[in-house]
């Protein structure tokens, strides 16, 4: 049964986007009413986040739709993008330069690879033991000890937040389940615990 045969899958997914229209339409509203300069830029601020989700939501529809192959390429895509801007907000030096190389082109597809074959035990553990080991000891081959555990630090959590967590959305949709064929269903969850959270925090917030 593809996506689009999901009745339930199509109502949440069509409940999620007449939402969005819904925030947009009253964000732009509120962008033409807003007085004050604290109002105006509170407005702005919550229109980036709407549109911010419009592009979530497009990336969660085409995961979908394109299949096992189609996600993996898509999510391993916007690894890439969030490794290169965490990577752009970190403290690293020349000495670091050969384990950013290996970091970029061998840990992260290799996860992606071993997220598409299902290989489960070793996707799991890539990033959190053998890149974690091999950061350090590959920066300090470099020779370069300035601030040095703080680099390693940073290098380290980087592929864990922009790899290692985010391959987990692909492989949530090719999660093997007994019985169950509703994969898209389990990502769609956990869209919408972090934009119901987002949202509310937001609104209780301002």
């Amino acid at each position: 049964m593809t996506p689009l045969h999901d009745r339930s899958l199509v109502l949440l997914f069509g409940g999620i986007l007449g939402f969005l229209a819904l925030a947009t339409v009253i964000g732009q509203v509120l962008r033409r009413t807003a007085t004050s300069e604290s109002g105006r830029a509170t407005v702005v601020n919550m229109n980036d986040r709407i549109g911010a989700w419009w592009v979530m939501v497009t990336v969660f529809a085409v995961a979908i739709l394109t299949g096992p192959i189609g996600s993996v390429l898509l999510f391993g895509l916007l690894s890439l993008l969030a490794l290169r801007e965490f990577i752009t907000l970190t403290a690293t030096r020349r000495g670091d330069h050969r384990t950013l190389v290996w970091s970029f082109f061998l840990f992260l597809p290799l996860q992606y690879v071993l997220v598409y074959d299902n290989w489960y035990g070793f996707f799991s553990i890539l990033i959190p033991v053998y890149a974690f080991l091999y950061v350090p000891t590959r920066s300090a081959l470099a020779g370069d000890t300035t601030d040095f555990l703080g680099r390693v630090a940073e290098i380290q959590w980087a592929l864990m937040v922009a790899v290692y967590c985010v391959s987990h959305a692909p492989a949530l949709l090719m999660l093997d389940i007994p019985g169950y064929r509703g994969n898209a269903k389990l990502l769609l969850y956990l869209v919408l615990v972090v934009q119901m959270s987002d949202v509310l925090q937001y609104v209780f917030g301002k």
